[in-house]
């Protein structure tokens, strides 16, 4: 037994089929099927049920895969360790960030992070906040930028990185002193898409007012939404900080005051590898 056939037992029985699994490990499918034979032929038990239907782990499969990811994650444990000791971070970091999160320069962080470490690989996702909290929870995503409605989840560990309020861009020769949502109901609005932690904010706030609001345009990020306002497109609800520093649309406050959070989300129930844990260390330095 090897940790190739332990790999290879793992990678069928959470990809479901031999060619999935040999995609994933980047190896021919009839190998992948000759070092599970022989896995079965040494320890004497059938481990997948291979029929017409699909592949699918036997009670002999199922009690033995735990043990092999033990013994994989283990593996890992003991290279990271090793790393730490010679002082090296190296290997993978997935990270996510939710859609319209574009007030945080996540792009400069993480080109300050390859320069500082070249030995990691890093993979990025855009999605929306459920969809990320649901990559932590299935080991996909080792840190995730999210949108925050409430409390953050108990089985997740946090880091505040953005808690500001909303507000209503407008062309400077429009600009009342301030808006209701009532009153921003009447305007055409720009915001960001559904699955935006600031779009669920918006939203719920409307809701609460009792209006709704019916964006005529969408835009993935806060700075391209204040170039619409700019143009006259619409009133564009965007975070306080996208329009710092901007004399070509006015920032004006929502009444009642609606803010809008992004949250740094790790799991709670498995510690970080020396990769994410030195982006994490990063990422928390640049909200301090």
């Amino acid at each position: 037994m090897d940790l190739h056939q332990l790999r290879y037992l793992v990678a069928v029985a959470e990809e479901g089929g031999f060619t999935r699994a040999a995609a994933r490990e980047h190896v021919a499918q009839p190998g992948i099927s000759a070092q599970i034979a022989r896995l079965e032929r040494e320890l004497g038990q059938v481990l997948f049920d291979r029929s017409a239907r699909g592949v699918r782990l036997t009670p002999a499969g199922e009690a033995v895969l735990p043990h092999a990811r033990a013994a994989l994650a283990a593996v890992t444990g003991v290279r990271d360790t090793a790393d730490e000791l010679a002082g090296l971070v190296r290997g993978r970091v997935a990270v996510g960030m939710v859609r319209g999160g574009g007030v945080v320069d996540l792009p400069g962080l993480l080109g300050a992070f390859h320069r500082d470490h070249p030995g990691v690989a890093i993979r990025l996702v855009e999605d929306a906040t459920d969809a990320l909290l649901d990559g932590l929870r299935r080991h996909d995503l080792d840190l995730a930028w999210v949108g925050r409605h409430g409390d953050p989840p108990a089985d997740l560990a946090v880091d505040v990185v953005l808690d500001v309020p909303l507000v209503a861009a407008f062309p400077p020769a429009e600009a009342p002193a301030q808006v209701t949502m009532a009153e921003l109901a009447a305007h055409t609005v720009v915001a960001l898409p559904v699955g935006a932690g600031v779009r669920a904010a918006l939203d719920r706030a409307a809701a609460d007012a009792g209006v709704a609001l019916h964006p005529a345009l969408e835009a993935g990020s806060p700075p391209v939404l204040a170039d619409l306002a700019a143009q006259g497109l619409g009133v564009a609800v965007v975070p306080a900080p996208a329009l710092a520093g901007r004399d070509d649309v006015r920032a004006v406050p929502i009444a009642p005051e609606v803010r809008a959070a992004i949250d740094l989300a790790r799991r709670r129930d498995a510690p970080l590898s020396p990769a994410a844990r030195a982006l994490l260390d990063r990422a928390r330095a640049a909200i301090a």
